[in-house]
Order: structure tokens, then sequence, then C-alpha cells
């Protein structure tokens, strides 16, 4: 079995142990990459002379007697919406292109500090606007189940890296649903966290109060890792929580006997794939055995969140991209005058969907139209709060597929937005609420006959600030489905590893 197989539990414990060497585990990440990579396009750039640095960093601690870090050498994929020092951050604009980071995340240092090492930047979609990782200026990531199918969005690269074994763990940012919705294209497990429990000091900013960074994983125990070095306040973002943070990967054995799981009808009517409502039963019957009761609740904004995701999202990204404007950095148009700059920049620098958005954004904070549209909207999602406050006054967590389809085609949805956007019903919820919530794969659904089968997601939704019996859940749930669904992903990275070279496709993105 090759080092990239191993995972990262056992991976980090053979580094501790000086079984292998955290360069030896970069190498052979590195070479699956090189193998897989031109298939899937996961990555924007590859920073192999850094990971090599990080490596050395590594085992010279190791060498030392010195503590190396809970992550201990092992490679982490970044979106490239992060800021990483010396590498470009793009978020797979234009506009960005060329722009190298000055500063480290809070994230990424932390990270760093617990003996990650950096291999690259991943593609997503345009300023993290996107459900498919097709509004990428940098070419489309193909899902490594189905390269004719989309990974999700808009932190595809990510989970695609992930998937398909170039990266034991990486980092996205979810706004709404965008490490959850992925991860269950992709058959990985994503977690949100709570808003506030890890700053967002050096994310470029979509929508300020739903982003938060989040890990993707092989497993559960991955993310409580990941969750683990990256959680905690941060003097630099005012949101972040002074809460201590809990030892995540400790608390995944607790018992979830006794625990009170509600099921949303709202959410279980907007489900539209046969199949994923086939296997999210079944999976309620698995969380059944394990001691949990399940019952049926209600969530009566559910209806109204996408129509509030998409009033308050455009709104905050009008404001936050306007400093996009050829002034201050990145790209600049050659023009006559100022105004002329303005729109040339913006207009050549942006695709299709993030103007689509600005101007949504800008038209629903304008003088005439702000109280009709932009303060409504505000005032359904402290209803949408309110909702999730007395559901969870009744249950310890609720439960969703997390995605109401599994993977489509690539272009089947990119010149209909509202059904791109429909991808996200089941998770926008969480975001406008602020609380945890968990992807860990949960079955298969066949869409085409002639098809492969597609992975679809649980979606474990929890109380703000519990992490902890989120994730217990979930790994108690992982490991009574470890025995069909690790095989079938073994199975599908061996398939992928002989499959043809795929062409990027590139989206006319003006």
């Amino acid at each position: 079995m090759e080092i990239w197989e191993l995972g990262a539990k056992n991976i980090r414990e053979q580094v501790l142990r000086k079984e292998i060497s955290a360069q030896e585990v970069l190498d052979s990440f590195l070479a699956r990459t090189a193998e897989v990579e031109p298939k899937i396009h996961a990555y924007i750039e590859l920073i192999e002379p850094q990971a090599r640095l990080d490596a050395a960093r590594v085992d010279a601690l190791i060498m030392r007697g010195e503590d190396p870090g809970p992550l201990a050498g092992l490679p982490v994929a970044l979106k490239d919406n992060l800021n990483l020092k010396g590498v470009q951050c793009t978020c797979a604009s234009r506009i960005l292109e060329g722009y190298i980071s000055p500063y480290d995340a809070t994230a990424v240092k932390k990270l760093r500090k617990a003996g990650a090492v950096f291999t690259g930047k991943t593609n997503c979609d345009e300023f993290a606007m996107g459900s498919s990782t097709e509004n990428s200026a940098f070419g489309v990531t193909r899902n490594p189940w189905d390269l004719q199918r989309v990974p999700g969005g808009s932190s595809g690269g990510s989970a695609a890296a992930v998937a398909a074994g170039m990266a034991p763990l990486s980092l996205g940012s979810d706004t709404g649903g965008s490490i959850r919705q992925p991860a269950s294209f992709t058959g990985v497990c994503g977690l949100k966290p709570t808003y506030g429990r890890v700053s967002r000091y050096g994310l470029v900013a979509f929508g300020s109060s739903l982003d938060q960074i989040g890990p993707f994983g092989n497993s559960v125990w991955d993310c409580a890792l990941a969750l683990e070095a990256i959680a905690g306040e941060d003097p630099r973002d005012g949101t972040t929580s002074k809460r201590p943070v809990p030892r995540y990967t400790e608390g995944l054995k607790r018992p979830v006997k006794g625990l009170v799981a509600g099921v949303p009808r709202e959410m279980m009517e907007l489900v539209t794939d046969p199949g994923v409502r086939r296997e999210f039963e079944r999976a309620l019957k698995i969380i059944s055995d394990l001691g949990v009761t399940v019952v049926e609740t209600s969530l009566p904004t559910t209806e109204y969140c996408l129509d509030v995701y998409y009033i308050i999202a455009p709104s905050e990204a009008s404001s936050n991209l306007a400093r996009f404007d050829g002034v201050r950095y990145g790209r600049r148009a050659k023009a006559r005058d100022l105004d002329e700059m303005y729109y040339e920049t913006r207009g050549q620098g942006f695709g299709i969907e993030v103007q689509r958005r600005i101007m949504l954004g800008t038209f629903a904070l304008s003088a005439g139209y702000y109280d009709a549209y932009y303060l409504r909207a505000a005032r359904i999602r402290t209803l949408v709060r309110r909702d999730f406050d007395k559901a969870f006054a009744a249950h310890d967590v609720l439960l969703s597929p997390t995605a109401p389809m599994v993977a489509f085609k690539i272009g089947e949805r990119v010149d209909d937005p509202l059904a791109m956007y429909a991808a996200d019903v089941l998770t926008v919820p969480v975001n406008l609420a602020g609380i945890p919530a968990l992807s860990v794969p949960c079955g298969f659904s066949r869409p085409d006959e002639s098809g492969p089968e597609l992975p679809c997601g649980l979606q474990i939704m929890g109380k703000p600030y519990d992490e902890e019996t989120v994730l217990a859940l979930g790994y108690a749930f992982e490991e009574a489905c470890s025995d069909w669904f690790v095989p079938k992903t073994a199975a599908m990275r061996k398939s992928l590893s002989s499959q043809e070279e795929c062409e990027v496709v590139v989206r006319d993105t003006i």
C-alpha cells in the first residue's frame, strides 16, 4: 500500500514514530498528484518548493526530539481564497491573477504551527460564488467519481483533491454550503463550523456574516483533527469566540445512545433525487440502530431560506468586492479616465456569475429597494434562527440529506442560475443560522442507468458551538458504514489511475 493510501491518522502516527519521514509522505502525495491531477484539475497552483521546506522543517523537529505539532507532516491543500504568504491568491478570478499574498491567514498560520505541509492552492468558483466549480477563470474541476460531472462548489477543488487521494486534508470556505455540498458530491467528509469558531482573517470575503472556514477529510477523525488546529479566538477577527477549543478527536467516541435527532419535514420535501432519499432513509435506520431516537420535526422558514440567502449574500458581496477597482491591487485596465478604468477593470476582471451577484446585491441595497429586499431578508433570517433555536430545544441534532441530488454533469446547469442555486437549498439554512454542520458519506445513487454510482451525503446539524456532538454522531455513523464505503472509494481511486487525461474546460467568464 502506498503512503497516500494510508489515511491521515496512520500517516501522522508513523511520522511521529519515525517509521516514515514527512519528506517521504510529501513525495508519495506529489507522485499521486502528478498521476491524477491532469484528469481532475483540482489545483490552480502547486507549490512543491515551499512544501519541501515545510516537510524538512517537520523532520528536523522530530530528529531533535521536539514536538512537530498534531498534524506532523500531513499535506494540506488550501482553497485559493485563503492567503498563504509568498504564494499567489487569485480567488479563481482574473482580477487577482498574479497577486502574491503578503501574509498568512490565521487558519493557515495555525496549521503551519501544527506541522502541516502545504501542497498548493485549489480551484474554486470565482470568489467562492457558485455550486459546481465551473465559474473558475482557470478551468473546470472534475469529479473523481465521474470525470464528466462536477465536484460541487464552491470548494470543489479542495473536495476533489481529498477524494482523489492528492491530499489527506484540505481547507475550504462555506458561505451557503460550499464545503458540505462538494463533500457530498465527492464522497468525503466536510465540516462547516459554528460562525465564529474559526477566524476569517486572511480569507478573502464573500459574505462576511455567512463565511466560515472548514476542513475536508477522508474521515470524520480527519475533520476533527483539522478543526482542533484551526479553531479558536483571534484578535484580528472580532467575530471569533473566546470559548476554549475542545479536543475534538478525543470526544469522537463519546456515546451517542440516547441522543434525539430531528428530521425537518420541510427539508425532505426539497429532495429531488429518489436515490438520495432512499440512502438517507437507510442512514436513519443505521442511526436508530445506534440508539439515537429519530423523530420528525419542523423548520417552517426553510422555504424562504434560499430567497433570503440570495439577497443577503449578494448584498454583502457587492460591498466586499467594491475594493477590487483597479486602484489598490489586482488587475488594472488601461483607460482614458477614472470612470472608464473602474468599468473596464471590473468588466474584464470579474466573471459572469460574480457580475450577476454584484448587480443583485447593489440593487437590493439601493435607496429605493433596501427596505423591500435587504431589510425584509434580514428580518426573515432572524426567524430562521428562531426556528433552529426552537428545534434544538427538543433535539440534540437535526438530520437531512446534504444535497437534494448527486453530482450533475458539467455544463448541465451553467445557463440556468436558478437550477444551479437550488443545489444549495439544504445547506443555506445552516449558514443563515450560524450553526455547525457536517456532511458525511451515507450511500450511492445512480442518476443514469448506464452511468456509475455517485456518492451522496448525510448532513448532521448541531447547536451553536456543539461540534463535539455533531462529530461524535458522524463518527459513530461512519464506523457503522465503513465496511461498504471504504472499499468503493479505494476502487474509484484505482480506476481513476487508469483513465486518460481530460481537457481543461474554461468557461467564457466575460
